[in-house]
């Protein structure tokens, strides 16, 4: 190969892992969005059903929200990680 392909060969697979790491953070951010959102809406179902038990339903929701927060944040921190080193 030509020096002049060559380099541009190591440049589309610079720019292709770029945007495979910008996919896979837009990726887990809409399914944890939307994950978040059925989770939410589970809840208020719940105490719209049920107002006694709105302390127990919103405990109970609660560390599957962070559980689902976390790994989104992980995912986006792993594809920044990706794009930035």
């Amino acid at each position: 190969m030509q020096p002049e392909a060559q380099q541009a060969a190591q440049v589309s697979q610079v720019a292709l892992g770029y945007a495979g790491a910008a996919l896979g953070a837009g990726l887990a951010v809409i399914g944890a969005g939307l994950g978040i959102g059925k989770l939410a809406a589970g809840a208020a179902e719940g105490i719209a059903r049920q107002p006694s038990a709105t302390s127990q339903i919103v405990s109970a929701t609660q560390l599957p929200l962070f559980l689902l927060e976390g790994v989104a944040i992980l995912a986006v921190v792993a594809c920044l990680l990706i794009i930035l080193t």
